[in-house]
C-alpha cells in the first residue's frame, strides 16, 4: 500500500482551513438584514448569462490545450486534441481537489492514452506556469494603466497616511523611519537568501523563481511562436469576457465596464491561488475590489459567490465528464 504523504495532507488541510476561515470572516459581521439582501440578490441573478460564462471558460481551456500541444511538438509528440483537451479539464478538476495534483494527472492521462513520456512533459508544465505568471503581471500592469487615477490616489492616500502625524502634517520622523525600514528589509532579505537560501521557505521561493526562469528559457525551442503568443492572449481575453458576462448576470453590477473587469481578473486570480480552490479568498477579493467601484460590500460578496460557484461548478462538471469520456473516446486503443 502506498504511504500517505503527510506533508500534502497537512498542506491541504491548512489551505482548506484558511478558506473556511475567510468565509467565516466575510460573514461574521453581516446582520440578518444583510444576509437576507445577499440571498435575495443572488436569487434575482439572470442565470441564463452563466451559460456563455461557462462557454468562455471552456473555450479558454481549449485554447490552452492547443498551446500545450505547441509546447510538446519540439519534444517529438503531437497528441490528439481530444485527449489533450480532456487531460486539461482533468487537470483543473484535480487541482480543485488537491493542490498540484492536476499537473500530475494531465501528464498521466497523456502517458496512458497517447504514449507520451510523462517525465518529458515537466518542462512544458514549467513553461505554462511561467507564461501564466508573466501574463498575470501584464494584466495587472494594464489594470494600473487604465485606472491609474483610482489606484494612484489610493496608494498615495495610504502611503501619506502612514507618514502623517495626528495634526495632519507630514512627520519627518515617520518619513525617516519608513525609509529606514525599507532599507533594512531590503538588505535583510538579501542576507537571508545568502545565508538560508538552501532550505525551508526561502528555498521554496528560490525554487519557484528558478522554475519560472527555466520555463521562460524553454520557450526559445518553440517553432510556432506566433501561434503560442496568440493562444496566450486568447486565454486571458476569454477570462475577461467571462467576468464581463458575469456582470450581465448580476443586475447590481451590470453597469460596470472594462476597468472593473480587469481588476476582478487580477485580484480574483490571486484569491484563487491563496486558498484551496479559491474558497473564501476569491469572494473577499471580489468584494473588496467592487467596493472601489461603489458597490456595497454585501452585493460585492454576493457577486463573488455567484462567479465562484459558477466557475467551480464548471470545473467539477467538466472534470467528471472528462473522466467518463476518456475511456469511451479511446475504446479502440484499449
Amino acid at each position: 500500500m502506498r504511504k500517505i504523504n503527510v506533508k500534502a495532507v497537512i498542506q491541504y488541510i491548512l489551505f482548506l482551513g484558511l478558506g473556511l476561515g475567510l468565509i467565516w470572516y466575510s460573514a461574521k459581521d453581516l446582520t440578518p438584514e444583510q444576509i437576507g439582501q445577499l440571498k435575495d440578490s443572488i436569487r434575482q441573478a439572470r442565470f441564463i448569462y452563466l451559460i456563455p460564462v461557462a462557454a468562455s471558460l471552456l473555450l479558454s481551456h481549449y485554447s490552452r490545450t492547443l498551446r500545450w500541444i505547441i509546447l510538446m511538438k519540439p519534444l517529438g509528440y503531437t497528441p490528439s486534441v481530444t485527449n489533450t483537451y480532456l487531460a486539461v479539464l482533468l487537470g483543473y478538476f484535480f487541482n480543485m481537489l488537491v493542490p498540484r495534483l492536476g499537473e500530475v494527472m494531465k501528464c498521466t492521462v497523456l502517458a496512458r492514452y497517447e504514449k507520451v513520456a510523462p517525465d518529458k512533459l515537466v518542462g512544458t508544465i514549467l513553461a505554462e506556469r511561467a507564461v501564466d505568471f508573466v501574463s498575470l503581471l501584464l494584466v495587472a500592469l494594464v489594470m494600473v494603466i487604465v485606472q491609474f487615477d483610482k489606484i494612484g490616489a489610493y496608494a498615495i492616500d495610504t502611503f501619506s497616511g502612514l507618514l502623517r502625524s495626528k495634526s495632519g502634517d507630514i512627520s519627518t520622523t515617520r518619513l525617516i523611519i519608513t525609509i529606514g525600514v525599507v532599507i533594512i528589509l531590503y538588505f535583510g532579505f538579501r542576507w537571508l537568501f545568502r545565508k538560508y537560501g538552501h532550505s525551508g521557505l526561502l528555498l521554496r521561493i528560490k525554487t519557484i523563481g528558478n522554475g519560472v526562469m527555466e520555463g521562460i528559457r524553454s520557450l526559445k525551442n518553440i517553432n510556432q511562436k506566433g501561434a503560442f503568443l496568440a493562444h496566450s492572449v486568447i486565454i486571458w481575453a476569454l477570462y475577461l469576457v467571462g467576468i464581463y458576462l458575469g456582470f450581465l448576470a448580476f443586475p447590481p453590477v451590470m453597469h460596470l465596464g472594462f476597468q472593473a473587469t480587469v481588476s476582478i481578473l487580477v485580484f480574483g486570480s490571486i484569491g484563487m491561488i491563496a486558498t484551496q480552490g479559491g474558497i473564501g479568498a476569491y469572494q473577499i477579493a471580489v468584494e473588496k475590489t467592487l467596493l472601489r467601484f461603489g458597490i456595497p460590500s454585501v452585493l460585492g460578496l454576493a457577486f463573488g459567490w455567484l462567479i465562484w460557484a459558477s466557475q467551480t461548478g464548471i470545473v467539477l462538471l467538466s472534470g467528471v465528464a472528462a473522466l467518463l469520456l476518456l475511456p469511451i473516446v479511446n475504446r479502440k486503443k484499449h
